[in-house]
């Protein structure tokens, strides 16, 4: 399971979810979706959200071995 930091990132930023859509070229629900851990993103998105904030992908994105 990927798990993400990606509103705490916003958080920080104070971005919200419409604002980081437009910058990764994605739909505002896509984001909710990904913070609620509904879907999965891409590499390529989760290196654009990472790029975004500035900090590796490893700090926005992790993985969690299922129990």
């Amino acid at each position: 399971m990927i798990r993400n930091r990606i509103r705490e990132y916003r958080a920080r930023e104070g971005m919200n979810q419409e604002e980081l859509a437009k910058l990764v070229g994605v739909r505002r629900e896509t984001i909710g979706n990904l913070e609620k851990g509904r879907y999965n993103p891409s590499l390529v998105l989760a290196w654009n959200i990472a790029k975004v904030f500035g900090v590796p992908i490893e700090e926005v994105f992790t993985v969690e071995e299922d129990q």
